[in-house]
């Protein structure tokens, strides 16, 4: 075995006299040219594993006991001075988050060769040379010119894969990878994993991947440990674990994630939440959580329970035997329905949103950044839309410039037959109160220094000045237990609550005004699958319950298949194909819809990854004809003089129209 953990603790020494109990006491391997998949939601100390392994862990922390050995190695007994030998060279990891992984002072070719110089001992010509290869191997277009870039000049895929590069330039034999696609778009983490899986396979390269989305366990893993509050609760191969969800967690866990044929129902959620690592008490963590609880879960945690070779289960119910119940199908809770109105809310015409861009001493406009290019659209009251599309290709700008909050928006927004875009400054501020919009980060969004009740209640005072704060209160208490909370959060702040409590808060911030249209803009990207289905629940039933219209922005497939009604493909600033959710799935008529498609790691049987080959252009200077056609699938094979090429290479397509429904596709024609 390449890496053997046996009995790790990771604890954290928090105040005076609390201890946090990160990882406690978790045993597993990890064979040469095998991926193990680490499975679990934030805070069951995942990536505190990965970190111990790195012998990277806070100062507070400490380990009771553990023994880590790599490559026969006891890295448990090294040096600090011996770890940083292997660190980057036998050892390498890709972080969560690029940007605060990057040095932003530093050219990309100086982090590239920075490891090269250390452990390969290579000169500055020959260092430079290779980082340029490997930002070639990584897929980064033009290398030459991009080793000299700053990573704020690069996007969050390229970041990434910059990352990737640099991990992999002394070809580690263990690379370990925390969540290295959360942040991406589902193509460019099709390169990411196609980029990983080859490598991997080249160079009989180990992988440790740290995740929570099963589709990319299902089609990257050979092993999977599903990690709750810091504990192992089963492990084993993925055929064992994907045909014989064994343990009450990892059953609930998959009963979360969105799939075909779950749109008229409820998902399954998990109640309650991970409790904090300073708070583990006796018995099984998961008993306030499970159907399943008995007298003896709250006495003492389980022992492993072998049910197949190499496959356990830490959990009571396996003390005699595989429980009859647990084979028992979960009840499905019906979506509420919801009334939609044949009569659109909102019909956008001809929206523009072009950036200028100034040069020269004087500032002249030299050119624009068409982030919002003609944009048709009709919204139906009651109905969801999802705008779906990569990133850079003006999905939030055209929800901000929808309700008028960039300054360059030009168009016609009708909001109930009156047009946003002609309003002034008092009217605009009236109409706000029935559009609203909830941003993708929710702690960002929410101030600090202000109480639940103050963010919640903000907008009343704006838009009803006269009601006393009595009636303040009230409403603020009435809206927060709607979405889920107990009124006595009000006098908290935002960094007290979990990602999903924050995303509530949010929710709440918006409905509290009874709006009547909702830019949601990736609600749930940040969070677990647990914790998203439970805000999807939530949407779904407020929408019922208040009539809303949504405009739902995402590049989650799962999500859309099982959210939305309709939904409007997005590509360089244009809807390239909008369509009913139903009839985009099963028949996807743009090629750009369908290579999305095909990019998402499923449940289903093993795929190769086939990404888009390219990145995303600049709106700056898009292609001429269809944007697309560079990147195009169906252009490939084409000779280079036949008339389809010519077509798209010279001219913008039309839209192919079919009842409601339409593409922008020259192949359509």
């Amino acid at each position: 075995m390449l890496l053997e953990v046996d009995n790790l603790r990771t604890h954290f020494r928090v105040g005076r006299d609390q201890v946090a109990k990160a990882v406690d006491g978790i045993s597993f391997q990890l064979a040469q040219g095998k991926t193990l998949a680490l499975v679990g939601e934030s805070g069951c100390g995942k990536s505190q594993t990965a970190f111990s392994i790195m012998r990277l862990i806070a100062e507070n922390g400490f380990h009771p006991s553990g023994n880590i050995r790599f490559d026969r190695k006891n890295l448990s007994s090294l040096t600090e001075d011996e770890m940083r030998v292997i660190r980057g060279n036998d050892i390498a990891m890709i972080f969560q988050e690029p940007m605060t992984s990057l040095n932003p002072l530093y050219r990309i070719g100086n982090q590239l060769e920075e490891p090269l110089r250390i452990h390969r001992m290579m000169q500055k010509i020959p260092a430079r040379k290779r980082a340029i290869e490997l930002l070639d191997r990584v897929g980064i277009p033009d290398p030459e010119r991009r080793v000299d870039d700053f990573p704020h000049q690069l996007s969050g895929g390229m970041k990434q894969r910059v990352m990737i590069a640099m991990a992999l330039s002394c070809e580690p034999k263990l690379l370990i990878a925390d969540e290295p696609t959360t942040a991406l778009d589902v193509t460019i983490q099709a390169q990411v994993l196609r980029l990983m899986a080859d490598l991997q396979q080249q160079n009989g390269m180990a992988i440790l991947l740290i995740t929570h989305d099963m589709g990319i366990v299902n089609q990257m893993a050979d092993r999977i440990c599903i990690m709750y509050a810091g504990k192992i609760v089963e492990q084993g191969s993925r055929e064992q674990i994907f045909d014989n969800l064994s343990h009450p967690y990892t059953r609930r866990l998959f009963e979360s994630i969105p799939k075909p044929g779950d749109a008229p129902y409820l998902l399954n959620t998990i109640p309650g939440m991970v409790p904090p690592a300073t708070e583990y008490g006796e018995g099984c963590l998961f008993a306030d959580r499970c159907q399943y609880t008995m007298e003896v879960c709250r006495v003492r945690d389980s022992a492993p329970y072998m049910i197949d070779k190499n496959h356990s289960v830490n959990c009571h119910l396996y003390e005699s035997g595989p429980p009859q119940k647990m084979t028992e199908d979960s009840v499905r809770r019906p979506a509420p329905k919801k009334v939609q109105d044949s009569q659109s809310l909102l019909s956008i015409h001809a929206l523009r949103t072009w950036f200028p861009v100034r040069k020269g001493i004087f500032r002249r406009v030299a050119e624009y950044v068409k982030a919002v290019d003609n944009v048709d659209l009709e919204i139906k009251r009651g109905s969801t839309v999802a705008l779906v599309g990569e990133s850079g290709c003006g999905k939030t700008t055209l929800g901000e410039s929808i309700l008028r909050l960039n300054r360059e928006a030009r168009g016609s927004v009708l909001f109930k037959n009156v047009d946003v875009m002609k309003l002034r400054t008092r009217e605009l501020k009236k109409i706000r109160q029935h559009m609203q919009i909830i941003f993708q980060d929710p702690f960002g969004s929410l101030s600090p220094r202000m109480r639940i009740r103050d963010i919640v209640g903000e907008g009343l005072e704006v838009h009803f000045p006269h009601l006393d704060e009595k009636e303040v209160d009230a409403k603020v208490a009435s809206m927060l237990m709607e979405v889920g909370l107990d009124e006595s959060v009000a006098e908290r702040y935002p960094h007290e609550f979990s990602g999903g409590q924050r995303q509530r808060i949010s929710i709440a911030r918006s409905l509290i005004l009874e709006p009547e249209f909702l830019v949601l803009d990736e609600p749930t990207s940040a969070l677990d699958v647990s914790v998203q289905a439970q805000v999807l629940n939530l949407l779904r039933e407020l929408q019922s319950k208040r009539s809303l219209t949504y405009l739902f922005i995402t590049h989650n497939l799962s999500v859309v298949q099982y959210f939305s009604d309709v939904v409007a493909i997005m590509y360089l600033g244009r809807i390239v194909e909008y369509a009913p959710a139903s009839e985009l799935f099963s028949n996807p008529r743009h090629p750009y819809t369908r290579t999305l498609l095909e990019a998402v790691p499923s449940l289903g049987p093993r795929k190769p990854f086939e990404p888009i080959t390219g990145d995303v252009p600049s709106p700056l200077n898009p292609p001429a004809g269809c944007h697309f056609h560079p990147r195009c699938p169906l252009l490939r094979d084409e000779p280079e003089n036949s008339p389809l090429r010519r077509k798209c290479q010279s001219q913008y397509p039309e839209k192919t129209r079919r009842g409601e429904s339409f593409v922008a596709c020259h192949a359509a024609e």
